[in-house]
């Protein structure tokens, strides 16, 4: 088991070893425990967080918010629109500061091309971890729960098949950050991974050759397909989400030719049902109801959406507890 975690950044899971993510999960069923029997676990005592979003967010901020009141520190909220940051101040002096005052900065940051970028030049001048709440390519937070979640249910993730499915939505242009973060952690745990997605609604070259490495290395497998219906098939755990169309096309417009051409890529009932009988319906939420998926799927016995959400605030908790923890 890894030990030695204090001061580590949370940018990208691709940047945590397996063993790392182990004990991450490990930790992370070990707060879940505590919680449900009501075990105390103020492992943060005095230690302040700073969250820091450029957009809104619902369980992100009330899972880093509430978990960390649990581990006994405090999160700061910070709306960046309220910061110096919308008079111009720049990364460095807001990492620079902000990690003398307390004991991590977290950060969601979707802008395309700006995000990661962004997490990064601050990782490089604070002194405490940065973690990462969401940017333009990774989300690890979401990752690290779906991971808790699927082996919850399932124990053994080896040959397990798992669908990443492009979903029609148009509420917003939304990041491509999710299916990037599955993508490139399930094959790392044995997992059958299959993307399937539309024409121009492609992940960048980069993940997907990341994504078939890990594979390789870890006895999972990694394909594309463009037929819906085969990512369906047989399935063991669908996530059918909406993403944009940001490597293709960098416009913000939600709403285009392209986005409407694809309507019937949607979670139905026929869809579930040519998955496995006992088929898993997961979505990081927030759902585009009756656009990406029918209310009685999301709604249904198939669904753990629920618990998905739940496991949101105890891989937080982990996460908190080894980067700004330990000795």
């Amino acid at each position: 088991m890894q030990t030695i975690f204090r001061g580590k950044d949370f940018i990208t899971l691709q940047e945590w070893t397996k063993e790392e993510i182990d004990t991450l999960l490990d930790v992370s069923f070990d707060l879940k425990r505590k919680f449900a029997m009501g075990i105390d676990t103020p492992y943060l005592k005095n230690k302040t967080a700073f969250l820091m979003f450029f957009e809104e967010s619902t369980r992100t901020r009330n899972s880093m918010e509430a978990g960390i009141a649990q581990l006994g520190g405090h999160g700061n909220y910070l709306d960046t629109s309220t910061m110096q940051i919308s008079h111009g101040e720049v990364a460095k002096d807001t990492a620079i500061i902000l990690s003398r005052f307390g004991h991590a900065i977290a950060c969601r940051n979707c802008f395309w091309g700006i995000g990661n970028k962004y997490l990064r030049e601050m990782a490089e001048w604070s002194s405490a971890p940065i973690l990462n709440l969401q940017c333009d390519l990774y989300h690890p937070m979401q990752g690290i729960a779906d991971l808790m979640t699927i082996k919850e249910k399932v124990g053994d993730t080896k040959r397990l098949k798992v669908s990443i499915i492009w979903a029609y939505a148009t509420t917003h242009k939304k990041p491509i950050s999710v299916p990037v973060t599955q993508a490139l952690l399930f094959p790392r745990y044995g997992i059958d991974v299959t993307l399937a997605y539309p024409e121009g609604y492609d992940l960048p070259d980069w993940v997907i050759k990341q994504s078939k490495e890990n594979a390789e290395k870890h006895g999972g497998t990694f394909k594309i397909t463009h037929n819906m219906e085969e990512a369906y098939r047989d399935a063991h755990v669908v996530i059918p989400k909406n993403w944009g169309s940001w490597v293709t096309n960098q416009s913000d417009e939600v709403v285009d030719d392209l986005l409407e051409s694809y309507k019937t890529w949607k979670c139905t009932e026929k869809m579930m049902s040519i998955a496995d009988k006992d088929v898993m319906y997961m979505h990081a939420l927030p759902a585009d109801r009756e656009n990406e998926v029918e209310n009685s799927v999301i709604d249904g016995p198939h669904s753990i959406i629920y618990d998905e959400a739940e496991n949101r605030l105890h891989t937080a908790k982990a996460v908190m507890t080894l980067t700004m923890g330990g000795k």
